[in-house]
């Protein structure tokens, strides 16, 4: 099977990586499983069209470095309808979690070389595919004053991120939302809304363990006081965040959420990168829309053409 990997440079772990050894390393375990192998390393700024030209060439489309690289690599594969591997090089990594695929490089690439082609669900936004979650309020103001931190590497990206999570409670966001479901519209104050691609499940990461339920997650923050603030930081440490009081989480395969009141500024995040928000977003899942290719002990739905595993696989 033909396989291209892009790697971006400028991603979390492959900053500090000796690339030319990491993409022999690659092309032996591909080689040896049996595939033929192609690594393109790139810089960021020409990562986009590095993948565009990556998954018109390839049979599997890898994919390595942070989320927002992953996250893109998925929407062209989406589109192209071909399988997408995840190489978790960035620092949290969400969707190579849920995937199963290890998170060191090298356990990992085996366990890809190795591995078969499983479908699973993707979500979009206003049509922009998205494998974790778009978000408001909050977690865009977070990532806004992470972005003005310096920091080198993934470490230091966790403790920028930790700085900038007590600059944005200290003052949260408080702003009215529309979200309309199958289930009717509700309009709230609140300090934030994520939507998921499927529902999270308890723990300490914003994670969901099962990509193959066919709905989003809906979760709305209530407006933080400072007691509900202290009693969401502690939920969120305990990993109970979801029983907290000022959660309040619905589920459905469509939403619309309106911001009838939305400042010019205003941003958005999807799976991890800042974008303009727009002052309707319509949401919707797309069940076992996205083929992945994961390691052969990963719990996911099958593709639905299922001559494709056995090719990916090591006899």
């Amino acid at each position: 099977m033909r396989i291209i990997g892009v790697f971006n440079r400028d991603g979390g772990t492959f900053k500090t990586t000796d690339m030319d050894a990491f993409v022999a390393t690659a092309t032996g375990i591909f080689t040896e499983a049996g595939h033929e192998f192609e690594a393109r390393p790139v810089e960021g700024r020409s990562l986009i069209g590095e993948l565009e030209r990556a998954a018109a060439a390839a049979e599997v489309l890898l994919a390595g470095g942070g989320d927002g690289t992953i996250s893109a690599a998925a929407g062209i594969a989406y589109r192209r309808g071909i399988p997408l591997a995840v190489l978790p090089a960035g620092t949290m990594n969400l969707f190579a979690r849920s995937l199963g695929v290890p998170l060191k490089l090298e356990p990992a690439l085996a366990a890809l070389a190795a591995g078969v082609v499983k479908s699973v669900d993707i979500a979009t936004a206003n049509g922009r595919p998205f494998v974790h979650q778009f978000s408001v309020g909050l977690h865009p103001k977070l990532v806004k004053l992470r972005e003005t931190l310096s920091y080198k590497g993934r470490i230091g990206k966790m403790l920028a991120s930790s700085r900038a999570a007590i600059g944005a409670v200290v003052r949260p966001p408080n702003f009215t939302a529309e979200v309309v479901t199958a289930h009717g519209l509700e309009r709230r104050r609140t300090a934030g809304i994520s939507v998921s691609n499927n529902p999270f499940d308890e723990g300490h990461l914003p994670l969901a363990d099962t990509l193959d339920r066919g709905v989003l997650g809906i979760y709305v923050i209530k407006p933080l006081t400072p007691r509900a603030l202290l009693g969401l930081g502690w939920g969120m440490l305990r990993g109970k965040w979801k029983s907290l009081p000022e959660i309040i989480e619905r589920e459905a395969r469509e939403a619309i959420v309106r911001f009838p009141r939305k400042t010019s500024g205003a941003m958005a995040v999807i799976d991890g990168e800042l974008i303009r928000l727009s002052d309707k977003v319509e949401l919707r899942i797309h069940p076992a829309a996205l083929k992945v290719l994961v390691p052969r002990d990963a719990e996911a739905p099958p593709a639905s053409d299922d001559a494709l595993a056995p090719a990916l696989s090591t006899p």
